[in-house]
């Protein structure tokens, strides 16, 4: 009983935060299509069903961006840039087996020190609610480079 009692409330859980994919697509729109953007995200304002990818192309309203991600527990790196659709698997590969060799060591103490650096935020707002997003620095928003 314990256990079907969480799985419930787990799925619960899931449904009421927005996906992270959706909070990507949601604020490249926001941000009127940048050229590029880095952002954080906390694991526990999203559901991520982006789980294993590392370096991908995402394509919102036509625009292709290549996108690198990674874990740095308690967030999700975002890093995005405005660019042609690419084979992205061989990279993405690289940079999965990267992360098991090194045990996510360096992902970790990436996002403890992100932590400590994080200057500013910025709220997303989905169906599900708003989601703040985190930066180093402030964007320059129109920048090309």
């Amino acid at each position: 009983m314990y256990l079907s009692q969480t799985r419930a409330v787990w799925n619960i859980s899931r449904r009421s935060r927005p996906l992270s994919s959706l909070v990507l697509s949601t604020h490249l729109r926001q941000r009127n299509f940048p050229h590029w953007t880095s952002y954080f995200v906390k694991y526990n304002d999203i559901y991520s069903d982006q789980r294993g990818k590392s370096h991908f192309n995402w394509e919102v309203d036509g625009e292709n961006y290549h996108v690198l991600r990674t874990g740095c527990w308690p967030y999700i790196k975002y890093h995005c840039t405005k660019r042609p659709y690419q084979d992205l698997s061989l990279d993405d590969n690289f940079f999965r087996v990267l992360k098991i060799i090194n045990l996510g060591l360096p992902c970790l103490a990436y996002g403890c020190g992100a932590s400590l650096l994080i200057k500013c935020h910025e709220e997303i707002h989905t169906p599900q609610g708003k989601v703040t997003i985190h930066f180093l620095y402030p964007e320059d928003k129109g920048a090309r480079h």
